[in-house]
């Protein structure tokens, strides 16, 4: 268990980043420049969750040593993705009140943790049949 920690550790501490960035009040951002177009919230949540995804990805590459694949890995992956998304969304609806939950947030995480795994499914063939 301590093992698997200290390999995931940048994807608990970026788990982390994303949950306070997610339920951060609105207000702060009022005085944001204003590059923040119509769906940049959307655009954040995908990128959030490739970043989570591919650390992921990256803890356990580094723990197993090597790049091979099993199923149950990207599967494993994506249902704690999904769980801490969704999670993200409940406490938006329920908790930080002043947040708006939204499926349209929770499907840009979904898409994020696709890229990533299409990510490292290339890169998986990359280094395995050259």
């Amino acid at each position: 268990m301590l093992k698997t920690i200290k390999y995931q550790l940048p994807a608990i501490i970026w788990s982390i980043v994303v949950l306070v960035l997610c339920n951060v009040p609105p207000s702060s951002f009022q005085t944001a420049p204003k590059f923040f177009f119509e769906g940049f919230d959307k655009m954040a949540h995908l990128g959030f969750f490739y970043v989570l995804a591919v650390l992921l990805f990256y803890g356990k590459i580094r723990q197993q040593r090597s790049y091979e694949y099993s199923w149950l890995t990207i599967i494993k992956i994506v249902v704690l993705t999904a769980c801490i998304g969704g999670g993200i969304e409940i406490l938006q609806w329920k908790v930080f009140t002043y947040r708006s939950a939204e499926w349209w947030d929770f499907f840009s995480d979904m898409i994020g943790v696709g890229m990533a795994i299409f990510s490292y499914l290339l890169l998986h063939r990359r280094f395995n049949h050259v």
